[in-house]
């Protein structure tokens, strides 16, 4: 039999590789392109938008962005412009918008909650990150409260409250006993949603003192523990009992017997209730019922079914779990408690709401000037969501107008784009439930083709395959790909090739005569480039003899040959598999060169061979199958597990050892390799069987190492290449004498409970480590270093014994021995434990406060004598809490603040303090009890600082000469403000800055109008406040001054006047006299200023001047003597125009732009001088009125 496989490419793979192309291309494509193209900023990492901190790490809030140039980071807190240099905690990552805020050293979490939103701009743009919520995780004690014991009799519901403290995030809550245990639950006893324990109906068996709730905040990995709750089950025949020995003989009274009763729900309440949800989340219903017997809970859903595969019953199926909830999950859930007596039920109405959710998020957009496009953002959510556009962070309501931007709704529609429309835009989707934000940047680009495939790359393919020639292109506006063949070839065109988007030209079928050179060209309209590759099409690989079917008796050989035909420019490599895997690692196989040879051949060589002729294009194949006969028929060889080991025996009994022999069962034609042995204990853990021993196949005896006072049996099993055997069966039992102990308890602690008393505890000795019977423990304890005689007790089943009436914190010597019927263990290491700490009993003395600067106070106390502490120090404590500020002079709620300073010390810094405020604080000494008394209360006053900016600075009516200003004062003063500083300086047309003004202004002064200021002119304002320390932030502000429209209607009218019309007419009249004086000279020869010029100016073709006396001489025109027109000189054909030559007062008088020079004379504008007149006001690209034309004559 014989196969034969070709592995050349596949036209799927081809048709993959180009969509993943194309798919591809996108600005940039390639690093080079990165570095060289303008690209507004991208927001590539960000932190959630819901982040809860731990409030004992540093703050990291993330801010990454890439661009070209490289953006610049600033960051808003609250809405407003957050100063990162001000902050000596905040630093910035380099080359990144990523900030840490130092938490670890003394400071607090808590002033840097907020909300924080990032912006990267660079020249093209500015994106913006989602608002960061920063909150630090909370993890909160129990309030105090008195927990009073629960009575209740056998058979009535009862339910726990937990009532945890409100942490960020919730805690996770769990019932346990003192033991740490947690408590069972089952139908009738379980957990509710809220944390509380809810049971159906109590027993007996739930009456115990240690219900406990306990709360874990895993952000700050705490856990909170409420008091125990003791919980008194009366059972029926106890009650009557007590009320029976407490009356006559005469009386009659019986407690009623346990009554059974349908059920009723212990939550929710009442027969209905609805429940929101959003779209995406985990919805959680609860019905939990009491009654007797215990009900059973049953869940539907009315009018339709719980959808499958996403429907989970929890808690003893009290608890409905939906996963993933759509706006399809709404409807009525009903929940149905049954037992024998009958049934109740809870209608739940859910809603599914849902925060918005992308529809088709905007996308980047790349054009290039004068092309179209759209931003297109759609999103869904239940309400609907509002859809907002911002350009570059700002609303676009209020952003410099774009004429190729049109907002329609959800779509922005780009028209005839420029450079300038470059922008990045955020898409806010949101409704009550959430927002979502997307940047979408629009970058318009003007780039001429480039072709990014290398030069003169080389496509090798083989004959009757795909070609495949890449010409990799980018270019805005997108280029147009045209491919030729040869140098001077034509274009391709035609059902011979195949053109894809992406420029890549398909050869479907390639040919010998397609190999060749091939010329890819680019263009648009600001250029062409072109490539060129060449192709190479090869022979294909064929193997011309194949290997064939082969039957061959054991022992014998057997050749396979496969000779192959290829291109000549190829090398190839010829593979053989058996069974499509590599050939057996045995001299017996030998290849040729065109062949497989295997001598003495076996029944593992059966199989299929593969040879498999290999060149760098491409791979064939043939395969043929080998079969192995035997030369006389025999039995097939079954191989299996072997047969389980029999006849155990024990010999040589010790009472530490004993020899185990046993004779192997059959091994199946699979030699066994190892026996384990195993042994039970059947008086401490009968039916389970330990490991105990392992030996080699050859091996069937074996000497085993025994503990006292164990009752042994032993199993053999046996083990192959196939696997184990079963295990044999038990050998007799064999009983060690007991002894004493070899070991002692292991992990003894002395710690305290309370300050009067000693808790030694111990890991207790498993069963087998007894070595006999009465396992017990001798407990031993003295105080330390006061020559106490040992104190011992001796105590069974138990794990911890408590020494009462001790002194508070005092060191102990302890040790804990085990003992036996037989006997004690050697003697235990001691270990040193204490007794129960107490409160401290004295403060720190010597407080003193040290100020370094406004915001920043250092303060030191003395040690208290380690003695009163009376437990493990752990630390200071400072409480410290601001009085009043100076400057309000009011007090307000005193929101008292909390630092501790780990270990001995005695200094500790308190930072972020307020300027310009008295503060009063006090020190405690910590321990493991708590807090000691506090230290007398401190006053210290922190100086002046700096003033925050001022609250608020308008500017209204507006005149043609004046601005009225309006502010606030700072909302911190942080000192005595002693004035207020104004600054400001005009902004021309386009947005260059004029002078800067700077103004004085008292510091009780909350207004000023400014006048003298020039109409219809921008201003712009900077405003701040100081103390005697110095400046604070300023505010800035814009505004306009209006324009008088009445004087500029007067300055156009009088142009239209008669009389000046008149005079305009006469002033003409004479220029045209001066004019024809001076041609009148000239053409005497006199001489003139322009002599000079001319000589400075020498014309080879225009000799106005004779050689041998300087005068004027005759131009050499021929048909007249004209002057030359003002400032033309000679044209650049170096020739003077007739057309250029004819007299005209507007010649002389205008010239090029129209006007005189300011001393009106024609020798100025002859003599080639251009000065460009100062533009007068907003009117220098206007017209020239003849107002002008006559101050040039002044």
């Amino acid at each position: 039999m014989m196969t034969k496989k070709s592995i050349s490419a596949s036209r799927a793979s081809l048709i993959l590789f180009l969509c993943q192309m194309i798919t591809a291309l996108e600005v940039p494509l390639d690093p080079i392109l990165l570095k060289e193209l303008s690209q507004p900023p991208t927001i590539t990492q960000q932190s959630p938008k819901d982040y809860i901190v731990d409030p004992r790490e540093n703050i990291v809030i993330q801010c990454e962005a890439k661009g070209k140039p490289p953006p610049s980071f600033s960051w808003t807190r609250n809405g407003t412009h957050f100063d990162i240099d001000k902050d000596a905690r905040v630093t910035v990552k380099p080359n990144s918008g990523t900030l840490v805020i130092n938490i670890m050293n003394g400071g607090k979490t808590e002033a840097y909650e907020g909300v924080y939103q990032c912006t990267a701009r660079n020249e093209r743009g500015a994106a913006i990150s989602n608002n960061i919520v920063i909150r630090p995780s909370r993890s909160p004690l129990w309030t105090k409260e008195k927990v009073e014991p629960k009575h209740v009799r056998e058979g009535d519901p009862l339910v726990l409250h937990c009532s945890p403290p409100v942490g960020l995030p919730p805690p996770i809550i769990f019932w346990m006993d003192n033991s740490f245990q947690r408590l069972p639950q089952n139908e009738r006893v379980s957990q509710g949603l809220n944390g509380d324990l809810y049971f159906s109906n109590v027993k007996p068996e739930d009456t115990r003192e240690d219900y406990i709730c306990y709360a874990r905040f895993n952000h700050t990995q705490t856990i909170q523990q409420k008091q125990p709750i003791s919980v008194k089950v009366f059972s029926m025949d106890s009650l009557n009992e007590t009320i029976s020995a407490n009356l006559s003989d005469t009386d009659f009274y019986g407690a009623k017997p346990l009554t059974e009763r349908r059920p009723t729900l212990l939550t929710p309440l009442g027969s209905t209730s609805n429940k929101v949800e959003l779209r995406g989340n985990v919805l959680l219903l609860e019905c939990i019922a009491e009654g007797l017997p215990t009900p059973v809970i049953r869940w539907i859903k009315e009018g339709g079914e719980l959808p499958i595969n996403r429907t989970f019953f929890e808690n003893f199926k009290k608890t409905l779990k939906i996963i993933e909830v759509s706006e399809a999950d709404s409807g009525k859930y009903k929940c149905v408690a049954r037992n024998p007596l009958g049934s109740t039920h809870h209608t739940i109405t859910v809603t599914v709401k849902a925060a918005p959710y992308w529809i088709t998020a905007p996308r980047n957009l790349v054009l290039s000037p004068g092309e179209d496009g759209t931003l297109i953002c759609r999103a869904n959510g239940n309400p609907k969501p509002n859809i907002s556009w911002l350009t570059n962070g700002v609303p676009i309501a209020i952003a410099p107008e774009d004429p190729s931007r049109k907002v329609d709704g959800d779509t922005i529609i780009f028209s005839d784009v420029q450079e300038r429309s470059s922008a990045v835009y955020q898409c806010n989707a949101s409704n009550e439930y959430g927002y979502l934000l997307a940047n979408a940047f629009v970058n318009v680009l003007a780039e001429p083709p480039r072709i990014l495939t290398p030069a003169n790359k080389l496509y090798q393919v083989i004959a009757n395959n795909p070609a495949l020639l890449d010409c990799a292109f980018f270019g805005s506006p997108v280029p147009e790909i045209e491919w030729f063949k040869g140098v001077k070839g034509s274009i391709l065109r035609g059902d011979l090739y195949v053109f894809h988007d992406n420029g890549t030209l398909e050869i479907p079928v390639a040919q010998k005569d397609s190999t060749g050179t091939y010329t890819c060209v680019a263009r648009n309209k600001l250029g062409k480039v072109q490539n060129e590759v060449h192709l190479e099409v090869k022979d294909p690989t064929m193997i011309i003899k194949q290997p064939e079917y082969k039957i061959i008796q054991r022992g014998g050989q057997v050749s396979f040959e496969c000779t192959i035909k290829h291109d000549p420019t190829l090398i190839p490599t010829i593979m053989w598999l058996k069974d499509n895997g590599e050939l057996p690692d045995d001299e017996r196989f030998i290849i040729h060169k065109d062949s497989l040879a295997i001598m003495n051949v076996t029944d593992k060589d059966d199989g299929t061979y593969t040879c498999v002729a290999n060149t760098t294009l491409d791979s064939v194949s043939a395969s043929a199958v080998l079969t192995v006969v035997a030369a006389t028929p025999t039995p097939a060889i079954i191989y299996d597990r072997p047969n389980p080991p029999f006849d155990l025996e024990l010999t040589d009994q010790l009472e530490r050892s004993i020899q185990l022999s046993w004779i192997p069962g059959y091994d199946n034609n699979s030699p066994i390799t190892n026996f384990v042995i195993e042994y039970e204990d059947g008086m401490h853990e009968p039916g389970v069987w330990h490991y105990q021993a392992e030996v080699r196949g050859t091996q069937t005896t074996v000497q085993l190492k025994l503990s006292p006072y164990v009752n042994y049996s032993f199993r053999v099993i046996a083990v192959n290449e196939i696997g184990r055997s079963q295990p044999s069966e038990a050998s007799e039992q064999y009983l060690t004498k007991a002894a004493k102990p070899d070991e002692n308890p292991s992990g003894v602690q002395g710690i305290g409970s309370e300050p009067d008393n000693l808790v030694i505890i111990w890991e207790p000795l498993k069963g087998f480590q007894s070595n006999g019977p009465g396992l017990q423990y001798k407990v031993s304890w003295r105080q330390k270093d006061v020559g106490d005689e040992w104190t011992s007790v001796i105590v069974a089943n138990v794990s911890k014994y408590i020494v009462s009436g001790t002194p508070t914190f005092v060191p102990y010597e302890i040790k804990v021995q085990a003992l036996n019927d037989l006997g004690y263990a050697p003697e235990p290491a001691e270990v040193i434990g204490h007794s129960g700490e107490d409160l401290p009993m004295v403060a720190p003395g010597n407080v003193q406060v040290h100020i370094v600067n406004s915001t920043l106070a250092k303060v030191h106390w003395d040690p208290v004598p380690l003695k009163t502490v009376r437990g493990h120090l752990q630390g200071y404590r400072i409480y410290y809490w601001k009085v009043q500020s100076l400057s309000k002079r009011r007090r307000r709620h005193v929101e008292k603040k909390i630092l501790t300073f780990s270990g001995n010390k005695t200094h500790g810094m308190l930072p972020g303090l307020e300027p310009y405020s008295s503060y009063k604080l006090n020190v405690r000494v910590v321990n493991g009890k708590g807090e000691g008394p506090a230290s007398p209360d401190k006053l210290f006053k922190t100086p002046e600082g700096v003033p925050s900016a001022p609250s608020f600075l308008k500017i209204t009516n507006p005149t043609l000469d004046s601005l009225t200003l309006e502010w606030g004062p700072p909302t911190h003063p942080n000192g005595v403000l002693i004035a207020y500083t104004l600054k400001f300086q005009p902004i021309n047309s386009t947005h260059e800055l004029g002078p800067l003004v700077e103004i004085r202004i008292p510091a009780n002064e909350t207004s000023l109008i400014l006048s003298n200021l020039n109409y219809s002119t921008r201003y712009k304002f900077y405003f701040y406040a100081q103390t005697s320390v110095g400046a604070g932030s300023q505010i800035t502000e814009e505004a306009v001054t209006i324009m008088d429209e009445a004087m500029a209607s007067r300055q156009v009218d009088i142009a239209t006047q008669g009389w000046f019309i008149g005079l305009m007419c006469a002033v003409a009249l004479l220029i045209l006299i001066l004019l024809i004086v001076c041609f009148i000279r000239r053409n005497k020869g006199g001489k003139y200023p322009v002599k000079e010029k001319e000589d400075a100016h020498a014309d080879p073709e225009i000799q106005p001047m004779k050689e041998d006396d300087g005068t004027f001489g005759e131009y050499s025109d021929a048909e007249d003597h004209k002057p030359l027109k003002k400032g033309s000189r000679t044209p650049s054909d170096r020739t003077v125009k007739k057309e250029d030559s004819d007299d005209s007062l507007v010649d002389y008088g205008e010239g090029v732009n129209g006007q005189f020079n300011e001393d009106g004379s024609f020798i100025g504008q002859y003599s080639g001088k251009k000065e460009k007149e100062p533009a007068e006001g907003n009117e220098s690209s206007e017209a020239p009125s003849p107002v002008n034309a006559m101050n040039s004559f002044v």
